[in-house]
């Protein structure tokens, strides 16, 4: 199981190749909600997001023989990005399975930092099955976008710089795709809410709220009934969320840690990003602003001044002008409701 000593130590080995995000606030926006707002623009992260976090904490601690072999992930984009820069870094090739119908500007992304992308339909298979034989004739080394206890750590640092820049925050919301930002944080939230000077309000007790698209709910069915649930290539903008399902490592981190998931509409979603961006001047791409649309609708109402993680800015050109013009169209009716995972 992940340890805070895990993240913490995550922290010290990828400091070095971060940027360092800030906080944002809007008057604006605490007025709407009625408490402070935290926003951990994450948008202006490297690749665009907070990938990058866990994926260069995964391969920094591979060995000679595995960076022989390379690595291979799979991915919609932003993980994608932060493997093929990661191991850019490191001098490691990479290898990225990804959805044929991700947005050209995560893939294009993925090729600059070199990596060899590897389309699929979505529709057909499953990267999973497009992935095993890769591995089985490379030898290359998987590292999942969010069941790692490597990827889990290096997300879960984004809590601990939150911790510092905001000690009022008393709640936390990230997005919740796999669950290895929202299980991460969630347990470093929660393990460091009474170390010596971490917050001033001790009174209040720490909240965890995960946020996911109402058309790919399969984290909160799963939340709700303690059984894995899964979905398949859900209809929603929100492209960072469409993985099928929690993973073994990550449900067991936000079954413990966190206090609630709530789902957002695909419109509040737009409204959010457009608000993001005529407001405050961010590029926040839509699994980014889930935080935000679930406060700016009501999905969530928080209790005291809570901190909300922008996870990153990586939209499509198209999409963004679509969101902000009032174009963009939904795809509500292809909504499949989540199953228990066989």
């Amino acid at each position: 199981m992940i340890t805070l000593r895990d993240i913490t130590e995550a922290r010290k080995r990828i400091a070095p190749v971060l940027n360092d995000t800030p906080v944002h606030t809007s008057r604006t926006l605490d007025e709407r909600v009625g408490v402070p707002v935290y926003l951990k623009c994450e948008n202006f992260q490297r690749v665009g997001a907070f990938k990058v976090r866990g994926a260069y904490n995964a391969l920094a601690q591979l060995g000679p023989d595995e960076r022989k072999r390379g690595v291979l992930t799979y991915s919609s984009g932003n993980h994608a990005q932060a493997i093929a820069l990661a191991g850019r870094l490191l001098d490691i090739e990479t290898t990225i399975v990804m959805p044929h119908d991700a947005p050209d500007s995560k893939r294009r992304a993925t090729e600059g930092y070199g990596a060899r992308v590897v389309p699929f339909d979505p529709r057909q298979t499953t990267r999973e099955e497009v992935a095993r034989p890769i591995a089985e004739e490379t030898g290359a080394v998987l590292v999942p976008p969010f069941d790692h206890e490597h990827v889990i750590a290096g997300q879960g640092t984004v809590a601990l710089e939150i911790r510092e820049q905001a000690p009022l925050a008393v709640e936390l919301m990230t997005p919740c795709g796999g669950g290895g930002l929202l299980g991460g944080c969630a347990l470093a939230w929660k393990e460091t809410y009474d170390a010596p000077g971490a917050t001033p309000s001790r009174a209040a007790r720490p909240v965890v709220v995960g946020v996911e698209p109402a058309l790919a709910d399969d984290a909160r069915r799963s939340f709700e009934t303690g059984v894995i649930h899964t979905i398949r290539n859900p209809p929603t903008i929100a492209d960072g969320t469409r993985t099928p399902f929690l993973g073994d490592l990550t449900f067991p981190l936000i079954q413990k840690h966190v206090d609630a998931i709530v789902t957002v509409s695909e419109q509040s979603i737009a409204d959010a990003v457009r608000f993001l961006f005529e407001r405050m001047k961010l590029v926040v791409e839509p699994s980014g602003a889930l935080g935000v649309a679930a406060l700016l609708s009501g999905a969530h109402e928080p209790a005291g001044p809570i901190a909300v993680v922008l996870s990153g800015g990586n939209v499509d050109p198209a999409t963004f002008a679509s969101i902000l013009d009032g174009t963009i169209r939904f795809r509500d009716s292809e909504y499949q409701p989540p199953v228990p995972r066989v």
